[in-house]
């Protein structure tokens, strides 16, 4: 489970920011609270703030972490020069002289399920226009009071500490290791257990954007895995769906071939029981709603989530979808029964309704907000403390007081007067 995220440097965030997925000592659904490898950990995390406000940055900032350490492989100097090319430094906060030219900050903290002793994870890495500046790795055992130093390296002062490894896997590593190239990956490529794990954690994330039109269009036309030839997995998508729309009863799926054996396409038709007897009427699935082809594309991410004990991203979670709807899935992850194996949900959204006090813990709440020079900050409900210096209590209106700006992060209201005829 992720405990904490930590960034620096990230487009609107130049300063230090944290979104920390462990349990406060509030009183609140003490049923949310995973207790695991000696912390108490929270399956969710709901983003609110205005447009424009820093919500996906956040997500963004996770995501670029994730995906250099799954492809930094490819940017090494032994890649291929299209692959090579690939290497992309983070976008910095560029409206400050020293940040656009400084390294960003990328770290977590995490357990993981697959590990019987519990043991906590602390990995990061600091990156500029050139490649890696530092990286790290310590391990906590469950009953230890401090971590353990697995590796660390440094551009800049030429360090290279691989303590935690014998001394093949030493000279193996310190042999291949590229400049734009993180140990994490290269170990995991070398089959180093400890790296393939830490590289392994991430790729069990998964992260969906419904923002972007081309992002969205992909998520459109995910298919489960199996569903054309598995009858089984049809049903359940089927009972999947009918949480919100028992008017699909089956699928009926075409494999057309291409003019090669791996070009296939699947014609997918949902069908519907007609209203005026026990007849069936089937429809193109992409004629079907917005919100039943969202909830469909997100199906194997959640399946594979529940499963895997990752973490499930999205971004703009509520687009297209009733709250009653959000609220379904969101809750999916605090069910220990559906949920056994401690999977994580971090979602933004604009929908007020869902800091409805019955949904969230305070702790689960988090708010970003752009100051006037542009810097965006992160904060949780649980820290926020109101200007009479009092913290927020459990038994408040929480989506009345956050439109009325009570908390923050909503948008400063002004009309359009550029449309006012003279």
């Amino acid at each position: 489970m992720l405990l904490q995220f930590n960034f620096k440097n990230f487009k609107s965030f130049r300063d230090d920011t944290t979104l920390d997925m462990t349990a406060t000592k509030i009183s609140e659904y003490e049923k949310h609270v995973v207790r695991i490898g000696g912390e108490q950990v929270l399956p969710i995390a709901a983003i609110f703030g205005a447009n424009a406000s820093g919500k996906s940055n956040v997500i963004e900032a996770f995501r670029y972490m994730h995906e250099y350490v799954i492809f930094s492989l490819n940017y090494g100097g032994d890649a291929p020069k299209k692959e090579r090319d690939g290497f992309v430094r983070p976008t910095p906060f560029i409206f400050d002289s020293n940040s656009k030219d400084a390294e960003s900050f990328f770290e977590v903290y995490f357990t993981d399920e697959t590990d019987t002793k519990e043991k906590t994870y602390n990995y990061g890495f600091t990156i500029d226009s050139e490649g890696v500046i530092e990286e790290w790795l310590n391990v906590k055992a469950k009953t230890a009071k401090e971590s353990t130093k697995v590796f660390y390296r440094n551009r800049k002062t030429d360090e290279l500490d691989l303590s935690g490894f014998t001394n093949k896997v030493k000279d193996n590593l310190a042999i291949a290791l590229e400049k734009e190239t993180l140990l994490v990956s290269l170990g995991s490529k070398l089959k180093v257990d400890k790296l393939k794990f830490i590289r392994d954690w991430f790729i069990k994330n998964e992260f969906a954007d419904f923002g972007k039109p081309i992002e969205n269009f992909f998520l459109s036309n995910v298919v489960p895995v199996n569903f054309a030839t598995d009858e089984n997995v049809r049903k359940k998508v089927v009972d999947y769906l009918s949480a919100f729309d028992n008017s699909i009863v089956d699928f009926k799926v075409e494999v057309i071939k291409g003019e090669t054996e791996d070009d296939e396409k699947l014609k997918i038709d949902a069908v519907h029981k007609m209203v005026d007897g026990n007849d069936f009427a089937s429809i193109p699935l992409q004629q079907e709603s917005a919100g039943t082809l969202k909830m469909f594309a997100l199906y194997q991410w959640v399946n594979d989530i529940l499963q895997s004990g990752g973490v499930l991203v999205v971004d703009e979670l509520n687009a297209k979808l009733h709250p009653l709807l959000v609220r379904v899935f969101t809750q999916t992850f605090v069910n220990k029964e559906l949920n056994p194996n401690n999977a994580q949900l971090i979602f933004t959204t604009h929908d007020s309704w869902q800091l409805n006090a019955n949904l969230l813990r305070r702790d689960e709440i988090w708010f970003t907000e752009k100051q006037d020079n542009g810097i965006s900050q992160l904060y949780s409900l649980a820290d926020f403390v109101d200007e009479d210096g009092a913290k927020i209590r459990k038994d408040e209106n929480y989506e009345k007081n956050y439109l009325l700006g009570k908390y923050g992060a909503i948008p400063t209201l002004k009309y359009f007067d550029l449309f006012k005829e003279e």
